[in-house]
């Protein structure tokens, strides 16, 4: 018995040694952690329960029968965050460089499958060299077993992806299909096709930081959504997430004591607005007073900074919040924010979290670039998200709310359920001098600017729309956070459904 459990001991330890002390310590020489030194970082101390140790793969071409290490590549399970249930799997660059094989990928596959059945997060380390190349088209699909789960989990439980190294070809559809992505800088990198096949092929001259790093895509592109400075940052962040998210679509959101009153004032809001209305200020300061203690983690900060989106919490239970920003594009709505802002309110639609918008718009940004790149199906985008989500909606029109991006902004003609405005709103088609340009074109410019300060005494106020029931409450700008989390409150057990229908066919 004891020369079994021994020997059983060994195989477990020959597992964990992963590809061995060389590749472990190349690993260490790159600024990278090990696959499972990750998970230790990532869950709950002694909480990881692992599954398919054990698994090697099953090819017997080019010589691999005789390179077999037991886990083949990733390390799979589940653990606890917080003491919260979540499936992780983590890919081992130091087996086979992480290369995704049959078994590697049936090994994922498990942990999603559980994760669906028992509602929980999903959670992937992404550290690997791409498909097996030794596998030919048995690890292309094991590949898309693994995008088809992505795709069947997609709106059932949360999935985040962790990109901590090398994810290149194929391999990158299975993270764009998650919930969200994190990105380590200077060490991970996310490309259909690397630099040598770019220089080949189009004759272009560049890195892979600058093809596919972590500030690429969290500035340029929006595949990821936020970057951080190494494992250990982004890893912790991720603990600080995961927190915010449900379990699954069916277990509400996470609720934690919190002893912040939830009719606190805040007097300084009474002052954020400028005298000047083409003078900015920073929106993150109404969101930041008004949510937790302060505590509020954005979704692409660096990305289309002209819209804001994010989660925090109001009396403990996690909202995601939705707000123009004035200080960049005067808070325009344009292509990149509106997929960016149209993407978080899905994803918040479809796990019960409720949204709150802090509207100070202007409209959507003109142009000839925008107009050829299709501002008009990109705008329609935002529009469709709120206008099919059924999830409590609560709307604060802080100063300009004009034209079409009046309506974008979660306005009550797309079943906004309450719509306040501060006394320094305006909401009309147009700025004034515009409107009035427009209204009385060849008048002088005497009359232009009297007709200007009628049309500001008539429309640059919120009461006009609040007499027509657009906007439930004019309320002091102190007392929002004190008006939201009454309106959580009323509209916790809010029932509303679509029409039936298969699925919809929102503008891509």
């Amino acid at each position: 018995m004891q020369d079994i459990l021994t020997g059983f001991e060994q195989k477990r330890a020959r597992a964990r040694a992963g590809g061995g002390e060389r590749r472990v310590a190349a690993q260490h020489a790159k600024g990278k952690l090990t696959a499972r030194e990750r998970l230790e970082v990532l869950l709950d101390e002694g909480s990881f329960e692992e599954l398919d140790m054990f698994v090697e793969h099953n090819c017997t071409d080019f010589g691999m029968e005789t390179q077999v290490i037991p886990g083949d590549g990733v390390v799979t399970g589940s653990g606890t965050i917080n003491g919260r249930l979540v499936f992780v799997f983590s890919q081992d660059f130091t087996v086979f460089g992480g290369s995704l094989s049959e078994r590697h990928a049936q090994k994922i596959c498990k942990i999603m499958d559980m994760a669906m059945k028992v509602g929980a997060p999903v959670i992937g380390l992404n550290d690997s060299g791409g498909a097996r190349i030794q596998e030919g088209v048995a690890s292309l699909g094991g590949y898309a077993e693994v995008f088809q789960r992505n795709v069947l989990a997609s709106g059932v439980v949360p999935q985040l992806s962790l990109i901590m190294g090398p994810c290149a070809g194929g391999a990158v559809y299975s993270p764009a299909m998650t919930d969200f992505i994190f990105m380590v800088k200077d060490s991970s990198y996310m490309f259909v096709t690397g630099p040598d096949v770019v220089k080949t092929v189009t004759n272009e001259v560049v890195t892979q930081e600058e093809l596919g790093g972590a500030v690429t895509h969290t500035t340029k592109s929006a595949v990821a959504d936020c970057a951080f400075e190494n494992d250990i940052e982004a890893l912790l962040a991720a603990r600080d997430f995961i927190g915010f998210l449900p379990a699954s679509n069916r277990s509400g959101v996470p609720v934690r004591p919190c002893q912040d009153p939830f009719d606190r004032l805040e007097p300084s809001l009474d002052t954020l607005i400028p005298p000047s209305a083409s003078q900015p200020y920073d929106m993150h300061e109404l969101i930041v007073k008004t949510v937790d203690d302060g505590e509020f983690f954005e979704i692409q900060p660096t990305h289309a900074g002209n819209i804001i989106t994010g989660f925090g919490r109001i009396e403990g239970r996690t909202v995601g919040f939705v707000a123009n920003q004035p200080t960049v594009l005067a808070g325009c709505l344009d292509i990149n924010a509106s997929k960016k802002a149209g993407r978080f309110v899905r994803f918040c639609d479809a796990f019960e979290i409720p949204i709150v918008t802090f509207v100070d718009v202007p409209g959507f940004l003109p142009g000839v670039g925008q107009e050829h790149n299709g501002i008009i199906k990109h705008g329609a985008k935002l529009l469709f998200a709120y206008g099919e989500a059924t999830v409590p909606k609560i709307t604060v029109i802080t100063r300009k709310a004009y034209g079409g991006a009046y309506d974008v902004m979660a306005s009550k003609h797309l079943r906004g359920d309450l719509n306040y405005a501060w006394p320094t709103a305006e909401i009309a088609v147009m700025g004034a001098k515009g409107a009035v340009e427009i209204i009385f074109r060849g008048r002088s410019p005497e009359e232009i600017a009297a007709r200007t300060a009628e049309y500001e005494a008539r429309f640059a106020n919120p009461f006009v729309a609040a007499s027509k029931g657009f906007v439930d409450e004019v309320i002091m700008p102190r007392a929002t956070r004190r008006r939201v989390a009454l309106a959580l409150r009323k509209l916790r057990h809010k029932q509303l459904a679509n029409p039936w229908k298969k699925h919809d066919n929102i503008p891509l």
